[in-house]
């Protein structure tokens, strides 16, 4: 059987199969647009490239083509609520009298044929594999073959990676926590002295007894305050479980409780109790997580976890006897703990690296702002 692939077919199918099997770019739809291929990597310097076998004549087609390019990498970047969209423009068919001028975020390269791929001033400075990765393509038939099932391939491991973290999992954590929050309530109306063992006191703490920084958030002042906490902790806490795994989500929650309750110590100089901070820190995690994954879950962060943080902040700030600090210690604590323990294939071991200095930075600092300053 005998397939023919003339030269733009198999640059386009080269160059898919190269960005998506070895620079982890991923296909999206893009609707209104015909003969071009968009692919995206979040992390990527080039988030966008885009090819285009569309023939374009002039400088005012390839003018309008940009401004298409623009809009479109407009909507990707407040989907993915990103401060840049660098686009990686390819045209495969452009007339040898217009000249290219690259706009702002938008470098384009024409490419005629395989060599242009792989020259040195070409795609081939911005990704140097591509000139070991252009082999020749032997057979038309296998050549076609081969690249689908590498392709397929590929996706089929995305595809298992995502469904690894946002598979539903058997919550046992949060169910502990909850439990033991509740126990701790009925004990502390058995036996109000444990209430004053373990509440939260800045000179209790400068005095030695840190646990202090812990055990308060296990307290609780009545009953409305422990069904509002539980019942927040049981929303939030079961999706960190399930996209984080049950290990990381106790250092997360107990590293949030500890952080906000430090911060609360330098801040106020009042008595405190509650796992507000720890949730706080949990929506901090959350809010890592989802920019990582904001593919998924951007109009999520967008709509739900960005505005709850916000209205409950401006909350605290205007209600009295919430103590705001704890909140903020908590939320900052979780962000930063999360990103210092990784989120799997998303983040790199720089973030996680960077993330373990800011955590000590931050332990550091708000310990010495109690205990030393």
């Amino acid at each position: 059987m005998s397939i023919k692939v003339d030269t733009k077919d198999e640059i386009i199918m080269r160059l898919v199969h190269y960005f998506v099997t070895v620079e982890d770019y991923q296909p999206i739809i893009v609707n209104g647009v015909k003969n071009e291929i968009w692919l995206e990597n979040i992390t990527a310097p080039y988030r966008i490239v885009r090819i285009n076998s569309n023939y374009i004549h002039n400088e005012e087609q390839l003018m309008f083509d940009n401004f298409k390019v623009k809009n479109i990498a407009k909507q990707i970047k407040k989907k993915t609520l990103s401060f840049k969209v660098n686009t990686l423009n390819i045209l495969l068919d452009l007339n040898e009298d217009v000249n290219i001028n690259d706009d702002k975020n938008i470098n384009t390269y024409k490419v005629d044929n395989l060599k242009d791929v792989r020259k040195e001033e070409g795609l081939a400075k911005l990704y140097p594999k591509l000139k070991t990765f252009m082999t020749r393509k032997g057979n038309n038939l296998d050549f076609i073959v081969n690249i689908t099932n590498d392709i397929n391939e590929k996706t089929e491991k995305e595809n298992q990676s995502y469904e690894k973290v946002f598979k539903p999992k058997k919550i046992v954590v949060t169910n502990v926590i909850i439990g033991i929050n509740i126990m701790m309530f009925i004990l502390t109306i058995l036996f109000p002295i444990i209430q004053n063992l373990f509440i939260l006191s800045p000179s209790a703490v400068k005095a030695g007894e840190i646990w202090r920084l812990l055990t308060a958030a296990f307290l609780h002042g009545d009953f409305i305050h422990l069904l509002v906490n539980m019942y927040s902790l049981n929303i939030i806490g079961t999706q960190i479980e399930t996209f984080l795994g049950r290990s990381k989500y106790l250092v997360i929650y107990f590293g949030s409780a500890v952080t906000g309750c430090l911060l609360s110590c330098v801040i106020t100089n009042s008595l405190s109790l509650g796992a507000s901070g720890a949730i706080f820190g949990l929506l901090g995690s959350i809010t890592y997580f989802g920019y990582h994954y904001r593919i998924y879950l951007g109009s999520v962060l967008k709509s739900q976890i960005i505005p709850v943080i916000v209205i409950n902040l401006l909350l605290g700030f205007l209600m009295p006897f919430i103590d705001n600090a704890g909140h903020i210690g908590g939320l900052f604590g979780g962000l930063f703990i999360t990103m210092s323990l990784g989120i799997g294939h998303k983040d790199d071991k720089t973030n996680r690296i960077n993330g373990v200095i800011i955590t000590i930075i931050y332990l550091i600092f708000l310990s010495y702002l109690l205990f030393f300053r």
